[in-house]
């Protein structure tokens, strides 16, 4: 990952899903209050009238807040617990990483790749279109691939794969 991309990503992309998120809001006091979980999980409670851009933006704000944590250890592993759960959800960490990589590079268009658990306790990937996010579903998030041509054209061009790629190696468990 290079420096201009996470600076315009960060600054720019991140910044304005939550300027947006924000006046979406201003005039509804008891939103406000809300977390960004509780705003997705229940978007039918959010005035009609402003629904599509709260989901927009605030799943935006929350899917980019999860990036910045998940982004930092490279090639390292997940924790012990975790990386049992994978292993038995998926058969190994490299079947799992097989899996992101499937799904990420099987979005048409912008969304995101989600590694979550489910309000079940089961671990699942699954893709997402836009700024749709697992918390809309009541699931944890535990990490995502962001394929928005914003996060990766400026260093990797067309070559979706090769930052699919990088983003595996840099997730930080």
């Amino acid at each position: 990952m290079d420096a201009e991309t996470m600076t315009l990503h960060h600054d720019k992309h991140h910044a304005a899903y939550v300027n947006n998120l924000n006046k979406a809001i201003a005039p509804y006091p008891d939103l406000q209050k809300k977390s960004l979980e509780e705003l997705l999980s229940n978007l039918d409670a959010v005035p009609a009238e402003i629904r599509t851009t709260v989901r927009n933006n605030a799943g935006g704000h929350a899917n980019h807040s999860h990036l910045w944590k998940t982004l930092a250890n490279p090639g390292k592993k997940p924790e012990r617990k975790l990386s049992k759960e994978i292993d038995e959800a998926f058969g190994s960490y490299d079947k799992w990483k097989e899996e992101m990589t499937k799904c990420a590079m099987g979005i048409f268009g912008s969304g995101w790749a989600w590694f979550a658990r489910g309000k079940d306790g089961k671990l699942f990937i699954k893709p997402y279109p836009n700024q749709d996010s697992p918390l809309m579903e009541g699931a944890k998030l535990i990490y995502g691939i962001d394929v928005w041509e914003h996060a990766y054209y400026l260093k990797y061009h067309n070559l979706r794969s090769d930052y699919v790629k990088t983003c595996l190696e840099l997730s930080a468990w």
